[in-house]
């Protein structure tokens, strides 16, 4: 066995690093053409088809030492890279649900039911209003006619002054006058409402009578208010259909003399008995009575009292 030779007589360089390829490129030294004719006793610089440890399989194809043509790694597969073995995905959260809709649809609602009640309102009053015009048109033409409900009786039957209920104290011009008796204004000195009195009482069967309310039965005042030309008077004095057995007494108290009513007006007054309720006082001048008086006002107080 000489140098240089291993004894296979294929001639390996004893210099020769068998592990050189790992950190040689693959195309040899530099500067070394790799074909180069190989020369006995030389060291061999370069092997053929050098490659990176781990990249090629013995006993297997050539085919399975390649990559598949159509291999991607997993994560870019479709649903991503597979769980490994134990894991669990943790639950999704819920879908938040979609109120938009709804609330768009119950404001669309409530605003076609305001839109309803305003409408109705507006025809409702517009109605309304439309009535009270034909009934008011209607009363007014029934109160010219003379044909509706209460207007239907004459205006002939209704007193001149018809009295009122509930007033304890009444001119006598405002009172239901009967038998010739009548207002005026002549005389000056009357107290009633612009200076009118009653006149026409100096003949039988003229009245002035007063229909009211008290509020308990008992004992009252009624007052009287007259005016005479210098003479004494009287008249009659009828309580709820009874006359009183006295004359009421109107005499000259305010000495008037010569025929002067302007000077003679007074008052006279009598004690009466009243019903809780409705009662009727009337003033007449009626047989017997000495009857030349124009007549005030009236007016009532409870109990017994003195001019």
């Amino acid at each position: 066995m000489t140098a240089g030779n291993n004894g296979n007589g294929t001639g390996t360089p004893e210099n020769d690093d068998p592990f050189g390829y790992l950190y040689r490129s693959e195309g040899g030294e530099a500067g070394t053409d790799a074909s180069a004719e190989r020369r006995p006793g030389v060291p061999r610089t370069s092997y053929n088809q050098v490659r990176p440890v781990g990249s090629r399989q013995y006993g297997q194809p050539a085919s399975a030492q390649r990559p598949h043509p159509h291999y991607a790694a997993p994560e870019t597969l479709p649903g991503g890279a597979p769980a490994p073995a134990g894991y669990t995905a943790a639950p999704a959260a819920p879908a938040r649900p979609k109120r938009r809709g709804p609330l768009i649809a119950a404001i669309a609602v409530v605003a076609v039911v305001a839109g309803g009640i305003g409408v109705a309102m507006l025809t409702n009053n517009s109605s309304s209003a439309k009535d009270d015009k034909q009934n008011t048109a209607g009363e007014q033409k029934s109160g010219k006619d003379g044909k509706s409900g209460d207007d239907s009786k004459k205006a002939s039957d209704e007193p001149q002054n018809p009295s009122a209920a509930g007033m304890l104290k009444r001119d006598a011009a405002s009172l239901r006058l009967s038998g010739g008796a009548t207002t005026a204004k002549d005389v000056q000195g009357a107290k009633a409402d612009g200076g009118t009195y009653i006149t026409g009482m100096n003949k039988p069967g003229a009245a002035v009578e007063w229909t009211l309310e008290v509020p308990q039965a008992g004992e009252y005042t009624v007052f009287v208010g007259y005016g005479v030309p210098g003479t004494d008077a009287n008249s009659t004095l009828t309580v709820n259909g009874q006359a009183s057995s006295r004359q009421l007494n109107m005499k000259n108290f305010a000495q008037a003399k010569n025929g002067e009513w302007d000077k003679g007006w007074t008052r006279t007054f009598a004690w009466i008995d009243l019903n809780k309720g409705t009662n009727t006082i009337k003033v007449s001048c009626e047989q017997g009575n000495q009857c030349n008086f124009n007549l005030d006002q009236l007016w009532l107080k409870p109990g017994h009292v003195n001019g």
